[in-house]
């Protein structure tokens, strides 16, 4: 009997199968965990004899040359509920079954981290905290604003965006939204006011992102955006980088509209040790923070063995991509 084989890519959490109790599944078939990314000839070699891949996220593209070196393959499971990396085309034509995992908390801990990063930002934290480490004490830099009575613009409204936006009510902030979509009616029921993104770029001292990319969002602040920012201001985007053009950030930065920045995502990620935005003044960064939380990677990883195991029994798959 051939055993099967059953490759992880990209868990850099050390999460699939810490996270949950896989001796069920390698009595039946051999797991390999790979805990960096890996690309070239090492992705190349991890995965070409394998017969079911398990994707963490969408941080390795499956594209129809990677699927040409497995001819084995007969599973693909990923983690969440969308992954636009995957050619589904491809993987149609070949036949391969494609089941994802369900998401957990992860909007709370998205949302919960938007705010980490704009009291993180407004606060200083990270300057005043150097500040001290280095031996010194209060300085000018330690008068900071407050928000209750400030103006906090959110692009997007959804899942995550209504979650931020109450925050924002705790504090007392007053709050507007744009989105392509956005009405006044939709805005109203999260105690927000809809707005011109020209409007609520230029009188918000927070603007966080909270849209998913399309057609008319990628690239959505650029340099003339940027520059309709008050310098006070703070850019917050918890959401995708291509929402905002790097190099027209870094500039911004350099100039002074927005005032500050605090990034949890990154055009390429891992980030690179030589990153500009690595070295850009006024900024604050954390490695793709939003959704990784102990309660969604449980999830993940549960149902990533629920998805392994249904398979080496023969049994339905469940949810099951296009079905």
């Amino acid at each position: 009997m051939t055993v099967k084989r059953i490759v992880f890519l990209d868990d850099y959490e050390h999460a699939m199968t810490r996270l949950a109790n896989y001796e069920d599944i390698a009595q039946h078939a051999q797991i390999s965990v790979n805990t960096s990314r890996l690309r070239g000839s090492e992705l190349h070699e991890a995965v070409g004899r394998a017969n079911a891949l398990v994707l963490a996220r969408d941080r390795t593209p499956l594209n129809s040359e990677l699927l040409d070196l497995m001819i084995n393959l007969e599973l693909v499971v990923f983690t969440g509920t969308r992954n636009a990396a995957l050619d589904m085309k491809a993987l149609k034509a070949r036949g391969i079954k494609v089941c994802h995992t369900e998401w957990g908390p992860s909007k709370d801990a998205t949302a919960e981290l938007t705010w980490a990063l704009i009291l993180a930002a407004q606060k200083q934290l990270v300057g005043q905290t150097s500040m001290l480490r280095a031996g010194h004490w209060r300085n000018s830099q330690s008068l900071l604003p407050v928000l209750r009575g400030q103006r906090i613009g959110l692009i997007g409204l959804g899942e995550i965006g209504k979650r931020v936006a109450a925050f924002a009510r705790a504090f007392g902030m007053d709050i507007v939204t744009w989105s392509p979509n956005m009405t006044a009616e939709r805005a109203a029921e999260h105690g927000a006011a809809f707005v011109p993104l020209e409007e609520l770029l230029a009188t918000s001292a927070v603007v966080s992102l909270h849209i998913v990319p399309s057609a008319a969002t990628k690239g959505l602040l650029d340099a003339a955006k940027l520059r309709l920012m008050r310098p006070d201001s703070v850019l917050v985007n918890t959401s995708r980088s291509v929402l905002v053009k790097t190099p027209d950030l870094i500039s911004a930065l350099y100039a002074g509209r927005p005032g500050a920045a605090a990034l949890d995502v990154f055009d390429e990620e891992p980030l690179p040790a030589n990153d500009p935005l690595r070295n850009a003044p006024n900024i604050l960064l954390t490695p793709h923070l939003g959704f990784v939380a102990r309660d969604v990677f449980q999830r993940f990883a549960s149902d990533v063995h629920e998805c392994l195991s249904a398979w080496l029994k023969g049994e339905p798959l469940p949810r099951v991509v296009g079905e």
